[in-house]
């Protein structure tokens, strides 16, 4: 299981330009008021596959697993997530 960190998925939304925003993104923010939405939320799904090899099922799309890059990052990392 690939260990991601909330910096690499920041990282991953800024190079993307998955939300722009005039506040830089923390580990904490809240990347649905930074501006993630649903076409957003697709486009950072896609770049999470191919970068760190895994698999998220339209169902795991949620406000919970997407709330920041903190919580994303553990979610993707827990041992229970199946990889690619």
């Amino acid at each position: 299981m690939p260990d991601i960190s909330p910096n690499a998925v920041i990282a991953l939304i800024v190079e993307h330009q998955i939300v722009e925003t005039d506040v830089p993104l923390t580990p904490e923010s809240d990347l649905f008021a930074s501006g993630l939405d649903s076409l957003a939320m697709m486009q950072l799904m896609l770049h999470l596959e191919r970068q760190f090899g895994v698999r998220i099922s339209p169902g795991e799309m949620t406000r919970n697993h997407f709330a920041s890059a903190t919580v994303l990052a553990r979610w993707l990392s827990h041992p229970n997530r199946s990889a690619t």
